[in-house]
């Protein structure tokens, strides 16, 4: 229970009617799960308007509204009306003090960029928790509190659960949050009603444009941008060339990192290393820290978001040794993952679900000169062809051998989307095989390695469901894995 006047303290807002002296049960933003005594919040959407459902949600016992504009209620409506200019940005506020502002009794960390969000967001865990610290996750996985594991909806969740989690957190006696900080999010006012004591970028590429997203990149910059005014030190990747452009108007205090430019945390000495079957990278951090490091991940973007973590991390104190141990332990589900199935060559799960992040992956891998670099993938119903032409073209030409598979069909024919892929494939002269069943796809490609070569499944990652037809049935490329070595014993 919370009285309406101490929710609305930091927001300006118009009594439209009803009286101030009510007690609220709970904030509601969906009209199928109002209570008696509610504050119901008129969220105009995409897709549906809040402002429509309040008739609903007043019969259905909300003592109190929050709108943007005029609302029809039923006669005799006993409802205290408050008006505000935008109902995301005050639902932010509102949500922060219904849950106590428990972001005040933590750090709160913030990580905004187009890639290295979810990896770097794990690996400040792993430091800050091998340090001492108790660490919650906000993240496109999953939200983590000690033992508590919950399946994550959006990066970023609505403004009402990122206090709720916090809440959650605070009561579990986490020290320290770090979260995934997306466009959109920002972009929706979901990490409104508090501040981020370090906000951080990694880098920027052209995503989420397009309808119901961003209307152009522009509009995606300047959404990100948002993170660096409302955080207390910003971190941000030199080596991006939109860095300027996104730290513009910052109201922060301000640090660099990166490999190529004269960063204050930089990144030297860099080589790759391959050892039994196992792909990592090794360099020295230099200026604002000294240490040499050892990761188990592949790839310059990899130091990128080791270099990241270190940046964040020197800032609570973490000695050295715990820095260096937490990273060269450090994996992240379903992220350049390696599975370790044979001695001889190198097993991999990705997320790369689209032909950019496919085309980064592969150029990782070819640095480490493979025998033979082997791509499986498939891509996802429902979605634009072009992708499925795209990630054909960029595989045909990238890897040694494709084997083409299914991803999640949901209500295409998962054959037909095989075929558009070799449309794109056609435009290569790689070679190829298709197995629609991605065990047997997995299957074929373990029973054909040969020494040296890097295997990488891509596009699932952390996905542990293949949807079919509006279902999602279990299926974790792990267990998969597990259950061909098993079958091969």
């Amino acid at each position: 229970m919370a009285a309406l006047g101490e929710l609305l303290k930091e927001i300006s807002y118009e009594r439209v009617s009803g009286v101030m002296e009510r007690e609220i049960t709970d904030v509601i933003y969906d009209s199928r799960k109002v209570i008696e005594g509610c504050l119901f919040v008129c969220i105009p959407g995409a897709k549906a308007d809040g402002h429509k459902f309040a008739a609903d949600a007043v019969r259905a016992g909300a003592s109190a509204l929050l709108t943007e504009h005029e609302v029809e209620l039923p006669g005799k409506a006993d409802v205290t009306v408050i008006r505000v200019a935008d109902v995301r940005y005050a639902f932010a506020f509102v949500s922060a003090a219904y849950f106590g502002h428990p972001a005040k009794q933590m750090k709160i960390i913030g990580i905004t960029g187009t890639k290295g969000k979810t990896t770097t967001t794990y690996l400040v865990k792993s430091i800050l928790e091998q340090a001492g610290r108790k660490v919650g996750l906000i993240g496109t996985i999953e939200i983590i509190i000690g033992e508590t594991h919950i399946h994550a909806e959006n990066t970023t969740p609505q403004s009402y659960l990122v206090q709720k989690y916090f809440r959650m957190m605070a009561d579990a006696g986490c020290d320290t949050v770090v979260m995934e900080v997306s466009s959109q999010g920002l972009m929706l006012h979901r990490t409104q009603g508090f501040v981020f004591d370090f906000g951080i970028f990694t880098n920027l590429e052209p995503d989420h444009i397009g309808e119901n997203e961003h209307k152009d990149f522009d509009d995606y910059l300047h959404c990100k941008s948002l993170l660096f005014r409302q955080c207390k030190v910003g971190i941000v990747n030199r080596d991006d060339s939109h860095w300027e452009a996104v730290t513009e108007g910052c109201t922060c205090q301000l640090e660099t990192y990166g490999i190529g430019t004269p960063a204050d945390l930089r990144a030297e000495d860099i080589a790759f290393l391959n050892e039994g079957g196992s792909l990592g990278m090794r360099f020295t951090a230099k200026g604002l820290t000294e240490l040499p490091v050892k990761i188990a991940s592949p790839g310059r973007f990899n130091v990128y978001n080791a270099l990241t973590a270190i940046a964040i991390c020197r800032h609570f104190g973490v000695d050295g040794k715990a820095i260096q141990n937490a990273l060269a332990a450090a994996k992240v589900k379903g992220r350049t993952e390696m599975v370790k199935v044979s001695d001889e060559f190198t097993l991999m799960i990705d997320y790369a679900h689209n032909a950019m992040a496919l085309k980064s992956l592969l150029e990782t891998l070819r640095a480490y000169n493979p025998h033979r670099l082997v791509c499986l993938f498939g891509c996802g119903g429902n979605r634009a062809k072009s992708r499925r032409y795209e990630m054909g073209e960029v595989s045909g030409r990238m890897a040694d051998l494709t084997i083409i598979t299914s991803d999640n069909p949901r209500t295409e024919e998962p054959q037909a989307i095989i075929d558009d892929i070799k449309t794109g494939m056609a435009k290569t002269d790689g070679r190829y095989v298709e197995i629609c069943d991605r065990k047997e796809a997995i299957a074929y490609a373990i029973d054909h390695g040969e020494p040296g070569d890097i295997i990488v499944l891509a596009g699932k990652g952390h996905e542990d469901y293949q949807e079919i037809n509006g279902v999602k049935y279990p299926m974790d490329e792990r267990v998969l894995i597990q259950e061909i070595l098993e079958e091969r014993a």
